[in-house]
């Protein structure tokens, strides 16, 4: 049996981090979804910026934007929204035998709001309504300044992913955020089911680390974190606190994994993907990573929920001289710019192929 199944079978979704109209049209995402258990999508600017300059699939669609006047982040959008919201009918099945659970696709607020709580509010409340489908999250980045969006959002019966998280206190922050909007809407007597997802980053903490630490500890800092975010994430679904607003009809936020593609070419290509193995959480995974782990056929033992040795390695790491906390700052801050990189990116590519491919006559009359 395909290691995907297996996954699958344990009780982890397995999500494709990655969309072009590309693997919608050609059928490849279906098959992903029949072959190999992939139950759910997420997106980012990065990965709308490559497939968009690495391929000439929008090209029609960028010029009869441009030939309605449309360019930059509205013209983005409509890009992006076209893609999502197909892959979401496809996920519809999906999302509708699990009543809600998965079959979800991620689409992200502009990471120039990032630092902007209002901003990416509206943005979200708009992007969701443009969407027009149930089983569409939106992307508000953890960061201090996005929590206030975050809990909002969910107030407003947005559902949301929370992304760039890197640390089990970025984690809590933003589980605080979102019970606090469960909480409030049903101190308001509305509906307690609001879907969310909170994104933990993995591969990222040991490039991070790579050059500063010995052999012995190289690719063991991303999952040491990731095992002691995983024993409060089991912590706080078993709390009375969360309980209370389950029992009210709530749904736990559950734990995604992203960030999963093995970066060390000395690593095993599906390094993360074994090691973060456990029921009720969700991994997101590059196209690569998926591929890779369909060609295996186990996966040993699943992630412990008491936390594993994470401590004991993440002591390990402070001999070394890594000072976690300051650490997760510095990456999520990173992760901000990064994205905030590709937008702007993003923004120049639609630019570029929107001035090559408007028509003639709207050049003429322009």
């Amino acid at each position: 049996m395909k290691a995907t199944q297996l996954l699958h079978n344990l009780g982890q979704s397995i999500w494709l981090d990655n969309i072009t109209r590309g693997l919608l049209d050609s059928g490849t995402l279906q098959r992903y979804i029949d072959e190999l258990s992939v139950t759910g999508l997420t997106s980012n600017p990065t990965i709308f910026d490559h497939a968009i300059k690495n391929s000439s699939s929008y090209d029609a669609s960028i010029r009869a934007g441009m030939n309605r006047g449309k360019s930059g982040e509205e013209l983005f959008f409509d890009l992006a929204l076209a893609d999502l919201t197909q892959a979401a009918e496809l996920f519809r099945p999906v999302h509708i035998r699990t009543d809600g659970v998965d079959g979800w696709v991620s689409l992200e607020v502009s990471p120039t709001l990032a630092r902007d709580a209002a901003g990416s509010l509206k943005q979200a409340r708009d992007l969701f309504a443009r969407a027009a489908r149930p089983n569409v999250f939106i992307k508000i980045p953890g960061t201090k300044e996005g929590l206030p969006a975050i809990e909002e959002a969910i107030f407003a019966g947005v559902p949301i992913n929370v992304t760039l998280l890197f640390s089990r206190e970025q984690y809590l922050a933003a589980a605080e955020a979102f019970v606090r909007g469960i909480e409030r809407r049903l101190d308001q007597g509305l509906n307690a089911n609001v879907p969310s997802v909170a994104s933990l980053f993995i591969s990222r903490w040991d490039v991070a680390v790579m050059s500063a630490v010995p052999d012995a500890l190289r690719d063991r800092l991303g999952i040491a974190i990731a095992q002691r975010t995983y024993k409060a994430y089991r912590e706080l679904i078993g709390s009375s606190r969360w309980q209370r607003v389950y029992n009210a009809g709530a749904r736990p936020q559950r734990l995604l994994w992203a960030s999963t593609g093995t970066k060390d070419p000395k690593a095993s290509d599906v390094l993360y993907v074994k090691a973060l193995a456990a029921p009720f959480t969700v991994n997101t995974m590059p196209e690569s990573t998926l591929l890779a782990l369909a060609e295996h056929t186990s996966l040993g033992p699943p992630l412990p929920a008491d936390g594993g040795d994470a401590e004991d390695v993440i002591g390990e790491f402070a001999k070394a001289g890594i000072d976690v906390d300051a650490l997760a700052a510095r990456l999520q801050d990173e992760g901000a710019k990064s994205f905030v990189s590709s937008w702007n990116d993003l923004m120049s590519v639609i630019a570029v192929k929107g001035a090559a491919l408007k028509s003639p006559a709207l050049k003429a009359g322009g």
